[in-house]
């Protein structure tokens, strides 16, 4: 299962640009999708869920063009969690996502072994005679998730799938995806990226509707090498200064001062030493490559 995004542009009517001539391939296994709140990967999702057509360029799964004539085809190889999700308040658990699987084309025994199954591996097994109106937020999350993998899609879109959960939930999510996504492709899309570090080995950074990288993960880290620095200094003042001038990617208060990591394309002009880059740092560095080639833009 591949996706191809070829010279893909998305206008709004009211002129703005969401996404502009963006190419990529998806791969088989996790993909992960970075990017702040804006970036466009939200806009990209709708698109490739057949929800939105594109201004301009193609996309493709497995060969299959995204046209009218294809989105049936299309549409019953994705489950999609959205970023937003209501399901169906006054149903318990158990009834909507029976529901969801009828409308997916799932029989009804099949749905049944597969919401059972589902349900144990997100924890919702004794909730589900509950009212979706009673759970919380990261419930309702875990249950759309489950909907979106009752159809077993050899597509699986999720939009920010951890948003709520604490931490437990969290690894068992990212876990529960990275089993399914052993024969399929999966689209992890957020803007945490600790939950990419521990589930991909490829991803994409998208900035206002733009790809500024497509590649593995280690190189991503390999682009921000030699230009983290780790510096102490002993008063906060000192510290406010660095921040006006750098880009800082960590604070901690330590015994003695204030020590901090900088991105800088050269050594910065204080008394510091060099860093070995971690994913974050490789994110910002990629993401404000032009203020930390000229610091004093960023000030």
């Amino acid at each position: 299962m591949s996706i191809k995004i070829n010279d893909l542009s998305v206008i709004f009517k009211n002129g703005v640009k969401a996404i502009n001539h963006a190419s990529l391939e998806i791969p088989k296994g996790i993909f992960g999708l970075l990017g702040e709140n804006g970036a466009g990967k939200t806009t990209l999702m709708r698109v490739l869920t057949t929800v939105l057509s594109p201004a301009e360029g193609t996309v493709s799964l497995d060969g299959m063009l995204y046209s009218e004539g294809n989105y049936e085809k299309i549409q019953k190889k994705i489950g999609y969690l959205p970023q937003e999700i209501e399901l169906y308040p006054g149903l318990t658990v158990q009834e909507c996502l029976e529901y969801m699987g009828d409308l997916a084309g799932v029989s009804k025994e099949l749905c049944k072994k597969r919401i059972s199954c589902y349900l144990e591996k997100t924890s919702l097994t004794e909730h589900r005679k509950k009212k979706m109106r009673q759970l919380s937020g990261g419930m309702k999350r875990r249950v759309g998730l489950v909907q979106a993998l009752l159809n077993e899609p050899e597509f699986l879109i999720v939009d920010e799938p951890t948003t709520g959960l604490d931490p437990e939930e969290r690894i068992r999510i990212r876990n529960l995806l990275v089993d399914f996504s052993e024969n399929r492709t999966v689209l992890f899309s957020t803007h945490v990226v600790e939950d990419l570090a521990a589930t991909c080995n490829q991803l994409a950074i998208m900035k206002k509707g733009e790809f500024l990288y497509s590649g593995g993960m280690r190189e991503l880290v390999e682009e921000a090498k030699d230009h983290v620095w780790l510096c102490k200094v002993s008063q906060e003042a000192q510290a406010r200064e660095l921040e006006r001038k750098y880009h800082v990617s960590s604070k901690q208060f330590v015994d003695g001062g204030v020590q901090m990591k900088i991105l800088c394309e050269n050594r910065p002009d204080i008394n510091c030493m060099p860093c070995e880059a971690a994913l974050e740092d490789a994110y910002i560095y990629i993401t404000n490559r032009e203020r930390i080639v000229i610091p004093e833009l960023a000030g």
